[in-house]
């Protein structure tokens, strides 16, 4: 008995993370609009069309005139964008504005913000995933009071029609005959089909739409996860195979991909039920569907495989796979440079201080009070050496540092920088894109150029790596339960992983 619910239990587990939609259901963005830092907050609605709701909080006291946001849609073919929207100032907030802006359409968009001062104007674009993701449903009480309304009105159209035809055409005082009497109950009775047909045609149409948009409703491409024998000395490699047919298809529905932080692919493995090992890998594509790279020494057990990637489009999504393996690798080479991997020896202390594999010392520097959902979490870590001194840090891809948050069901994955949850390669798809940017591979080509260095860097309005010692990430957790955090740094040369847990409340 006990052997069928850990199977049950464990089948559960695959379905609930391979159907899972990862990632962030919300934007957030730190960075700069000019001279004025911001931080930036998109809340999609879940459904498109839909309206996103969008707030701008200064993160420096600017004297500041006006804020406007503009959404742009990705595809250059579409109509040009209306005037911008100017955001209110948020009352009691001096340094917070917000807005509601409308998403019509489903894929990637790039909210401009710019901020106009004392200080001039600059802007920022923020990447936004529109996606419907969710269904509305009709309240009860609501639809109780719409049918009340709707047989009023068709007890209403019945009696007009009866009147027309009875007493339409009769002198004011007149009494109908029998026969006016019978042609207006023979005119309401088809009046009745009429209107009877009319509400079934309409509930088919209904029903068309309502099941259309169920169909379209946002799912990852597809992938597998798999393993196989590489050389000699028990190496092994893992290979992820994309195997959605909009991807494979004839009539390919998603732009090519193009490279993130310098990588087609960012590959997370994480152990599934006890969290107990992480590795953050990128493989090399070996065509346009399969990528592949050298599995580190992981210990056998099934595995959770999330991979980011990010379209020409601007749309980065997260795609995920279960995987099992049944032994150890012998030797690894790693694929990448920036390839890292670690697991847990023994059972580990829970706390805001933990050890780094070269003796330094990593520590969440949060406050006592609980973290709640959808409220601004305290992701702000400091790095020390093995003396005490605050550690200098260097870049790893480009950045201060990556953290990486899964809840424990695995129905949470998301993969953030110091400028928050967006891809520095989508920002850059925005940065970059031109209006006779309609053939695909054109953008990807030019944004492979400047991954290589071979074109001018482009203003994006991220953070620098300015403080070598302190990290933050803007986020706020989408639902309660318990997280495992990694966030990971460069030290040097090495790369250095700190695990660290959260427990995330209700809002009560």
């Amino acid at each position: 008995m006990k052997v069928s619910v850990a199977r049950l239990s464990a089948i559960a587990g695959i379905a609930l993370v391979a159907s899972a939609h990862v990632g962030s259901p919300d934007t957030y963005f730190e960075g700069a609009a000019g001279p004025y830092p911001v931080r930036v907050i998109v809340r999609t609605p879940g459904v498109v069309p839909g309206l996103a709701q969008i707030t701008v909080r200064l993160l420096a006291p600017r004297a500041v005139r006006r804020v406007l946001v503009l959404p742009v849609y990705w595809d250059p073919k579409t109509a040009a964008p209306p005037p911008p929207d100017v955001a209110a100032r948020v009352p009691g907030d001096s340094m917070l504005y917000s807005a509601a802006l409308w998403l019509m359409l489903g894929g990637s968009y790039s909210v401009q913000v710019r901020v106009e001062g004392e200080q001039g104007s600059g802007a920022v674009l923020v990447p936004v995933m529109a996606v419907a993701t969710k269904r509305l449903v009709l309240d009860r009480p609501l639809g109780a009071v719409l049918l009340a309304f709707g047989g009023l009105l068709v007890v209403g159209a019945l009696t007009l029609i009866g009147a027309a035809v009875k007493e339409s055409v009769l002198e004011p005082g007149a009494v109908p005959d029998r026969r006016r009497t019978l042609h207006a109950r023979i005119a309401m009775t088809i009046g009745a089909v009429v209107l009877a047909l009319t509400l079934l045609g309409g509930r088919a149409w209904w029903n068309a739409v309502d099941a259309a948009y169920r169909t379209g409703l946002y799912q990852p491409l597809h992938a597998t996860a798999t393993v196989r024998p590489a050389g000699g000395a028990g190496g092994r490699v893992l290979r992820l195979a994309i195997d959605d047919t909009s991807w494979t298809g004839p009539k390919r529905q998603w732009t090519p991909l193009v490279p993130d932080h310098g990588h087609l692919m960012h590959l997370f493995l994480v152990r599934d039920a006890t969290l107990a090992a992480f590795a953050h890998l990128h493989p090399l594509p070996l065509d346009s569907t399969t990528f592949e790279t050298s599995l580190p020494p992981l210990d056998p057990g099934r595995y959770r495989a999330y991979a980011d990637i990010v379209h020409e489009s601007g749309f980065a999504e997260t795609l995920v796979a279960t995987i099992d393996l049944d032994e150890r690798v012998g030797t690894w080479r790693p694929t990448d440079a920036d390839d890292a991997w670690m697991k847990e020896n023994g059972k580990r202390e829970p706390g805001n201080v933990v050890g780094l594999a070269d003796g330094s010392t990593m520590i969440w520097d949060k406050s006592p009070a609980p973290i709640l959902v959808d409220h601004a979490a305290p992701l702000h870590f400091v790095v020390t050496d093995p003396s005490g001194r605050p550690a200098r840090l260097e870049p790893y891809m480009g950045m201060a540092g990556h953290a990486m948050i899964t809840r424990d069901d695995g129905a949470v994955f998301v993969h953030l920088h110091p400028a928050g949850t967006v891809s520095l390669a989508a920002l850059e798809t925005f940065a970059l894109r031109q209006p006779g940017d309609t053939v695909r591979g054109l953008l990807g080509a030019r944004l492979t150029a400047l991954e290589k260095g071979t074109t001018a860097p482009v203003e994006h309005g991220m953070k620098p790596l300015l403080a070598p010692r302190t990290i933050s990430f803007p986020y706020a957790f989408p639902k309660p339960g318990r997280y495992r955090i990694w966030v990971q740094v460069k030290r040097s040369g090495r790369i250095l992983t700190g695990v660290f847990d959260a427990d995330v409340r209700p809002v009560r």
